[in-house]
């Protein structure tokens, strides 16, 4: 299962750099003029996990493989991009395809990288894009709205059923607010997916700072974190420009090395996937044996029997139980094979809700 993160903001502001230092590769160009990012580039980064190491290490495996998560890299938005402007409808389309919405802003001053509205100003920058987002929703959901009312009064029960989520959605997006805004009940959810709004996508917002301001950040990421607080966001604070120098080094130690002497504890990066990772409400589930250890993602809620899928799906189709250990358990009893001598071994069914952490075995016949 792929989960994407796009990259998202005005033109400048480092989302190539930091798409870049994301992915080590040089795949999106990073220069001083907008739109040098015309196709959005793709890259899919390990979500960093220290239990997996740990799971790792008691299971003997000769292979370790992270879970991943996938950015994409989307061109500069500009004011009016929902009216064509820029690369207008492109951007939109492109938005579209993901799961969710990482909005970087710059937070930094400085003459030498030019700002495409003449001022710095991360608030400003971070409400365009809102704005771009919110009034190209209007517009689509505006035309489904009215063809589905005039089937509604002719009789239609499937626009009848569309309408009570289309209708409080539209209400919101007249007065300003995001389609994520409003309460869908559980029964409307997959009608309300389907709509693909924009507005819908949980957002991160990227606080792009200068190298001395890493480590604790300035007044312009402030007023950001209290911007996103405000509406209910998480806002991380990053300096792409250290970044793209901490993804040039290949040594553990060095690294360590390097962010020890500006004071951070753990890379911007690191901190992006795991709030992405947060954002999208995932999971991690873990497989161990001498050949490999391995962490899966799945949505938080799923069950055993969808987990079995991520694998394979033959594991989905006969599942017959899936054996399982608690991530704690599985450490205090020295792997699986102390876990099932101390019965922390379940035998679980199809409909089990898995935790985070949990260590499974499926057993599945087809």
């Amino acid at each position: 299962m792929g989960f994407n993160c796009g990259i998202v903001g005005l033109p400048n502001v480092g989302k190539s750099t930091l798409f870049n230092a994301l992915t080590a590769t040089a795949a999106a160009e990073a220069a001083n003029y907008p739109f040098c990012t015309i196709e959005p580039n793709i890259g899919r980064v390990a979500v960093p996990d220290s239990r997996l190491q740990t799971i790792a290490g008691l299971a003997k495996s000769a292979k370790v493989v992270p879970t991943q998560l996938g950015f994409v890299d989307i061109a500069g938005l500009v004011r009016g991009a929902s009216k064509g402007e820029g690369l207008g409808n492109k951007f939109l389309s492109h938005i579209r395809e993901v799961d969710a919405i990482v909005s970087v802003v710059r937070c930094f001053e400085g003459d030498e990288v030019t700002h495409v509205e003449g001022k710095v100003d991360p608030v400003r920058d971070a409400e365009i894009i809102a704005t771009e987002l919110l009034l190209a929703d209007l517009e689509s959901l505006e035309r489904r709205v009215d063809q589905a009312r005039k089937r509604a009064t002719g009789g239609d029960r499937e626009a009848k059923d569309n309408l009570r989520v289309m209708e409080p959605v539209f209400a919101a997006l007249s007065e300003g607010k995001p389609a994520r805004s409003v309460e869908i009940g559980a029964d409307d959810q997959r009608r309300f997916r389907l709509l693909q709004l924009l507005t819908a996508k949980p957002v991160l917002y990227v606080c792009n700072v200068e190298e001395e301001s890493a480590a604790s950040g300035n007044a312009l990421s402030e007023r950001m974190r209290a911007y996103a607080a405000e509406q209910g966001n998480e806002a991380v604070v990053i300096s792409a420009k250290i970044e793209a120098e901490v993804a040039m080094l290949a040594d553990a130690i060095e690294r360590k090395d390097f962010l020890d002497a500006l004071g951070l504890q753990e890379t911007g990066l690191d901190r992006i996937i795991q709030a992405g990772y947060r954002l999208l409400e995932l999971i991690t589930f873990f497989t161990a044996g001498p050949k490999e250890s391995r962490a899966w993602t799945v949505e938080l809620g799923a069950t055993a029997q969808q987990a079995a899928g991520t694998i394979h799906t033959d594991f989905a189709r006969g599942f017959i139980c899936a054996e399982t250990i608690g991530y704690d358990d599985f450490i205090a009893c020295g792997g699986e094979h102390g876990a099932k001598e101390a019965g922390k071994m379940r035998q679980e069914g199809r409909d089990y809700t898995v935790h985070d952490g949990d260590v499974m075995l499926f057993r599945f016949n087809v």
